[in-house]
């Protein structure tokens, strides 16, 4: 990727002589690799970018807490929107219907876990209603989701990055 050295003559034919005599620098820099590894981040964040997002637009509450671990199996998302519309990944779920839906889905994963989404507008109240859906569904293992960066209850500021 940096300039080289281009030597002058070839076998047994018969050599030119260049203006400065012996070998000459080549002044061109080879892009191909470099465009070879952009093409490479540009297919791998194109892929990964959607996955992140759910695609229920809330605005969650800001906790000073650390995010969980990744595992293997997508967990299931239930959001609770500022409307206090309940949505399962990104269907709408009525809350009559709530507890038998989510045990047909309990019903085909492995794991238990389930990350709940609340807009921080949303009341406590029906937060814990659908916490007691989700338990009586089989979910046993719910993560609260927050967005970083919020207030402590130790009188210290949040870190920069948070």
């Amino acid at each position: 990727m940096g300039a080289g050295v281009v030597q002058g003559g070839g076998g047994g034919r018969r050599r030119r002589r260049s203006r400065s005599g012996g070998a000459r620098p080549m002044s061109e820099i080879n892009v191909t690799p470099f465009v070879d590894v952009m093409l490479v981040l540009l297919i791998i964040f194109m892929v990964a970018a959607p996955l992140m997002t759910v695609g229920v637009p809330v605005e969650l509450p800001k906790t000073a807490a650390n995010a969980l671990p990744s595992e293997q199996e997508e967990p299931l998302a239930v959001t609770i929107t500022a409307e206090g519309r309940v949505m399962v990944m990104t269907t709408e779920v009525p809350e009559a219907d709530l507890v038998n839906r989510l045990r047909a889905i309990a019903a085909e994963r492995e794991g238990d876990r389930v990350f709940l989404r609340a807009d921080g507008g949303v009341s406590y109240a029906q937060v814990v209603q659908v916490m007691g859906a989700l338990n009586r569904a089989g979910f046993s293992n719910i993560g609260l989701v927050t967005d970083a960066g919020g207030p402590r209850l130790d009188g210290t500021a949040p870190a920069a990055g948070n």
